[in-house]
C-alpha cells in the first residue's frame, strides 16, 4: 500500500509539474475542471452504491455547467470580468433544479429531503469548493496567463505535505485514535506529523519561490510575510484534516471505503481533492482580506 501510494503521489506531482511549468492558463482550469467533475460524477455514484436517492445526471451537468461558465470569465472569454451572480445563481439552480427533479416522483418519508439535499451539496462540496483552485490562479495580481500559479502550487504543496505527513507519521508511530467513530484509522501521533509537514511545505516553499510570488500595488507580498505564513500553513493543515475527515463521514455513512479507483494506494479523484475543497476557498479569502 505504501509503494502504490508513493508511486502515486509522484505521478500526480509530476502532472502538477507539467501544468505549472506550461503556463497556459487552460491548462490550469482543464486539469481542475476534470477532476472536479471527475469527483462529483464519483460522489453520485458513491450515492447510489450506499442506496440513497439522488439526481446525478443533474449534479454532473450541474458541475460541468458551473466550471465551464467560470472559466470562460476567468480567462476572460466572456468579458466584464467575475459576475457577482454566478455562484448566487448556481446555488439557486441546484436547489431548485432538484426540487423541480423530485416533483416527479412520490413522496416516501424523509426521501425526497435527502435527494435535494444530496444535490446540493454534491454542487457546494465539489465544483463550488474545489474551483477555488481556479480562483487563486486568476484572481490576484500578477503578469501572464497565470499570476497566482506559484500561489495554488504552494496551497497543494501545504495539503497534500498535511495528508503525507499524517499517513507517514500515524503509520510509523500511530498510537492514541484520534476519531476513531469516523476514521479508525486516523491517529493524533499523524495529526502531529500534518502540522509539521505542513510547516516544512509551506515554509520550505515561500523561501525557495518567495521572489516568484506576485505582490499587491502597496507592495505588500500576497501572503503577508513569514508570519501569516507559518500561520496560514498550520490553518491549512487543520482543514485539510478537516476536509480527509468530512470525507470519511460520507463514506463511512455509505458504507464505502474508496470512491473510485483511479489512483492506486489513494483512491478516487475525490480521495485525492477532499482536502482541497477545505482549504482553497480559505486561501483565496485570506488573498482578498489581505487585498
Amino acid at each position: 500500500m505504501f509503494i502504490r501510494r508513493t508511486a502515486s503521489t509522484l505521478g500526480l506531482w509530476g502532472v502538477v509539474a507539467a501544468g505549472f511549468a506550461s503556463r497556459l492558463g487552460w491548462a490550469y482550469v482543464s486539469l481542475i475542471g476534470f477532476l472536479a467533475v471527475l469527483a462529483s460524477i464519483e460522489f453520485f455514484q458513491m450515492l447510489r452504491a450506499g442506496g440513497m436517492k439522488s439526481f446525478p445526471r443533474f449534479g454532473v451537468a450541474l458541475a460541468v455547467t458551473y466550471s465551464v461558465v467560470l472559466y470562460l470569465f476567468l480567462l476572460g472569454v466572456l468579458p466584464g470580468g467575475m459576475p457577482e451572480w454566478l455562484d448566487g445563481a448556481a446555488v439557486f439552480v441546484a436547489l431548485a433544479g432538484a426540487f423541480t427533479l423530485q416533483l416527479r416522483h412520490p413522496i416516501r418519508g424523509t426521501e425526497p429531503l435527502q435527494a435535494v439535499a444530496a444535490n446540493v451539496v454534491g454542487f457546494l462540496y465539489l465544483p463550488f469548493l474545489f474551483n477555488f483552485c481556479a480562483r487563486i490562479v486568476f484572481t490576484v495580481p500578477g503578469e501572464g496567463q497565470v499570476p497566482g500559479a506559484t500561489l495554488l502550487l504552494w496551497m497543494i504543496a501545504v495539503t497534500k505535505f498535511s495528508d503525507m505527513g499524517a499517513y507517514i507519521v500515524g503509520s510509523a508511530i500511530g498510537k492514541h485514535k484520534m476519531i476513531p467513530h469516523v476514521s479508525p484509522g486516523k491517529t493524533w501521533q499523524g495529526f502531529g506529523g500534518a502540522l509539521a509537514f505542513a510547516l516544512l511545505a509551506g515554509c520550505g516553499l515561500y523561501a525557495l519561490f518567495h521572489d516568484d510570488m506576485p505582490n499587491f500595488a502597496t507592495g505588500l507580498h500576497v501572503l503577508g510575510g513569514w508570519g501569516a505564513v507559518i500561520v496560514l500553513s498550520l490553518v491549512l493543515s487543520l482543514l485539510a484534516v478537516v476536509g480527509d475527515l468530512a470525507e470519511s463521514v460520507i463514506k463511512r455513512s455509505l458504507g464505502i471505503k474508496d470512491s473510485g479507483h483511479m489512483l492506486p494506494g489513494i483512491g478516487g479523484a475525490l480521495d485525492l481533492i477532499d482536502s482541497l475543497c477545505f482549504t482553497a476557498p480559505v486561501l483565496y479569502f485570506y488573498l482578498q482580506w489581505v487585498a
